[in-house]
């Protein structure tokens, strides 16, 4: 079948032996509130015209715009057209974009505008007729959370959240997904109200990476490393986010929310999840989400969290070979913050598999380098029949699966070095996705994007995982709070001296990626 007036079987991009992305959305639309930002720009727009290019979308689909713009359809098609053009991942093909463009419409007003929303309403039913949406329509909310209860009573007041028949309805909520245990409940309350619980999708955009994905591959289709995942071989874990960049931008949003929210409590708890969960009967979305919810309701907190915990500050220094300026230097930052750029915290899963393995996760703003791994650090050999100084260049075994930029996974090991002496020495065997595999990956919105038109859930937290992790962030930030201001660090280093005495307490150091 042709997509988009695209031929699959001529389509280079469409290659049917793909089996990444095989599936194709059905008749809808997607309605994206919010969509001047920079979300929006850089990455909604460009991944539905990389689907559309791919043609894994329906001829008739269509893309609907709703902001404070005095903008007709026209503008708002060059709006798209630029962020295509600048920000997608696969070649501009005018066919491709003339099929996709006659889909697009635009909807001035703000979020009380009753008005607004009336004539949402109207575009919505015109498309179902001109286009063949079919009353299957999906409302991204690329806005902040304090905007969401506004949008969905909107939705619902002007009846565009019920779905007559076999047609759908459904809401994308982007993180964060609150800012506490309370909020969260909140915001969950508000949105269930109004839609089901499998018409919600929380998109946590580092979980459509391919990267990720590959943690379950690794896992489970390899029987090689099943026998060595648990706390008889693993000494810990450490999982990093690491930024070289500052804030830039984002003072108003980023000092109301610090690292750990914005990074600990979704990224690199859902990343620990899928590190520690146990088999799950299948990859569908309940099977998936039973187990992930197991280890983080299993987590332990240290009791001693001034000792286990450690949080920075960026200050001035050098950070890609160009002097800049701390944190409190930002622009709207006020001299008197404490937001966190940089956060470290241990934690123990108290399962069978993890007793005692403690699990290190860190994040943080102009460090040395960015880069996001999961490193699994495995314990020294009981015995080794060697001499100190035979194997004093040996570390510890090492599994680092590497999520961003350099994806891939590398293993480390000793070996001998050439010569006639006995000498151990640490090498690596690595994997590279771009030197393995000839076609390029997918965007992680385009992954969740697709699935969200196909009511596809596996890669979407539901609350009570939001819940749980917010259960594990929550006494860390209350200790945090009451603890003064956070450590100074200079820019363009691995973050405070807390964080390396943390792990220096247990006889362990930070991987330096």
């Amino acid at each position: 079948m042709s997509q988009l007036g695209v031929d699959n079987h001529s389509n280079p991009l469409r290659d049917p032996q793909d089996r990444r992305m095989p599936r194709i959305a059905g008749p809808c639309s997607l309605v994206i509130f919010g969509v001047t930002g920079d979300l929006s720009r850089k990455k909604l727009m460009p991944a539905v015209y990389d689907l559309a290019n791919r043609g894994l979308l329906p001829p008739g689909f269509s893309l609907v715009g709703f902001a404070r713009r005095d903008w007709a359809h026209q503008d708002f098609a060059q709006i798209v057209h630029d962020a295509v053009k600048e920000h997608s991942r696969t070649g501009f093909r005018e066919e491709v974009w003339n099929q996709l463009a006659e889909g697009f419409r635009f909807v001035p007003g703000d979020f009380s505008d009753d008005d607004a929303f009336e004539r949402l309403r109207l575009t919505v039913a015109e498309l179902d007729e001109v286009r063949g949406t079919g009353g299957n329509h999906a409302f991204y909310l690329s806005i902040p959370p304090r905007f969401f209860p506004d949008v969905i009573g909107q939705l619902k007041a002007h009846g565009l959240a019920e779905a007559d028949g076999e047609s759908w309805r459904r809401v994308v909520v982007e993180k964060p997904f609150g800012h506490d245990l309370a909020s969260a409940r909140e915001l969950n309350d508000v949105v269930s109200q109004v839609f089901p619980p499998e018409a919600v999708f929380r998109i946590d955009h580092y979980l459509g990476k391919e990267t990720v994905q590959n943690i379950l591959a690794l896992r489970f289709a390899n029987n090689m490393f099943e026998p060595v995942w648990n706390g008889r071989y693993v000494d810990h874990v450490q999982i990093t986010m690491a930024e070289d960049i500052g804030i830039g931008g984002r003072a108003g949003y980023y000092d109301s929310i610090g690292a750990a929210r914005d990074v600990i409590q979704n990224h690199l708890l859902q990343l620990m999840a899928l590190v520690a969960m146990e088999d799950p009967i299948n990859f569908e979305a309940g099977s998936l989400r039973i187990e992930k919810q197991k280890v983080l309701a299993s987590v332990q907190l240290p009791d001693d969290l001034g000792r286990h915990t450690a949080r920075g500050q960026y200050a001035a220094g050098w950070a890609g070979g160009v002097k800049v300026g701390g944190y409190l230097d930002e622009k709207d930052i006020p001299s008197s913050s404490t937001t966190e750029t940089f956060a470290a915290i241990r934690l123990e899963i108290g399962t069978r598999r993890w007793g005692g393995v403690p699990f290190f996760l860190r994040t943080g703003k102009r460090l040395g380098r960015r880069v996001t791994e999961v490193a699994v650090m495995f314990k020294k050999a009981p015995h080794l029949p060697f001499t100190d100084t035979q194997t004093e260049a040996l570390g510890r075994n090492a599994l680092v699966m590497r999520i961003q930029p350099d994806e891939g996974a590398t293993l480390r090991f000793g070996a001998k070095v050439p010569g006639t002496a006995m000498e151990i020495r640490d090498v690596n065997m690595d994997f590279a996705y771009g030197g393995a595999f000839v076609e390029s990956s997918p965007e992680a919105y385009e992954r969740l994007i697709l699935d969200v038109l196909l009511g596809d859930p596996p890669l979407f937290p539901q609350h009570e995982e939001v819940e749980l992790s917010w259960q594990i962030l929550d006494p860390i930030i209350d200790y945090w709070a009451k603890h003064g201001q956070p450590e100074q660090y200079p820019s363009g280093i691995w973050g405070p001296k807390s964080a390396d005495e943390m792990l220096a307490r247990d006889g362990r150091s930070w991987r330096r990626p």
